[in-house]
């Protein structure tokens, strides 16, 4: 048996899209063995998401700047500062932490890692690893690990808000993990999912489940696991 985790993202957490994520999962051959809601709050407290996004979410709020793995000679480039210097001047800091310095919520942290991002004062350290050098008015600038990610937490730790989970499993020979992800889940473009799989269904639909604003890219609908290991 092949077993996964799908879960309604925020944006879509209502009676009628969970009625047609399990109706559309047991059409398919999926079994749902349990189901449930978990709540921003709870999200948030855990740090649920963050672990889900590990890769991305260690250097923006899990894990401080002095525990990352920095390639000094990189950053020294390319903001002609030692690390060591950075590090002990104190205005390195994870995502999370610059929102409390900068005294900002997460947009305006979005907003001005953009900024920083269009100004040449980014770098990439690798696969979801990225400093900005960021500015904001009347604050001294900060050296800021993946500030892009804050925004994309708050969507799931806004107060009041939730996911909808299932855990699942269905038999190997029904549907192999591509047939899952890519025609029963939908790719994650649901503009480019087949009308007949959950994504491409939901899109189809949206105004009459009662979704505030058109699925994309983004707000897909669903999250599900995208391996055997995950």
């Amino acid at each position: 048996m092949n077993a996964a985790y799908v879960f309604i993202k925020p944006h879509a957490v209502n009676a009628k899209v969970q009625a047609l994520v399990k109706e559309m999962l047991g059409a398919n051959g999926i079994t749902v063995l349990s189901e449930g809601s978990l709540s921003s709050e709870e999200i948030d407290e855990k740090l649920l998401i963050d672990q889900h996004y590990y890769a991305i979410a260690s250097k923006a709020t899990i894990l401080k700047p002095h525990e990352l793995n920095v390639p000094t000679e990189k950053f020294q480039k390319h903001f002609g500062l030692t690390w060591t210097d950075a590090l002990a001047n104190g205005n390195v800091v994870n995502a999370m932490d610059a929102c409390e310095r900068f005294g900002v919520d997460s947009d305006a942290l979005d907003k001005a890692w953009g900024a920083a991002k269009d100004a040449g004062r980014l770098v990439k350290f690798g696969g979801g690893f990225y400093c900005g050098l960021v500015e904001m008015e009347g604050k001294e600038p900060l050296y800021v690990f993946n500030g892009f990610f804050m925004s994309m937490r708050s969507k799931y730790t806004a107060p009041g808000g939730s996911i909808y989970y299932y855990s699942v499993e269905w038999d190997k020979a029904s549907a192999s993990w591509s047939d899952f992800r890519n025609n029963i889940l939908g790719p994650t473009d649901p503009a480019t999912a087949p009308a007949t799989s959950v994504r491409g269904a939901i899109l189809g639909d949206w105004k009459s489940l009662g979704l505030a604003s058109e699925p994309n890219v983004g707000d897909n609908g669903v999250h599900a696991s995208a391996s055997p290991f995950e």
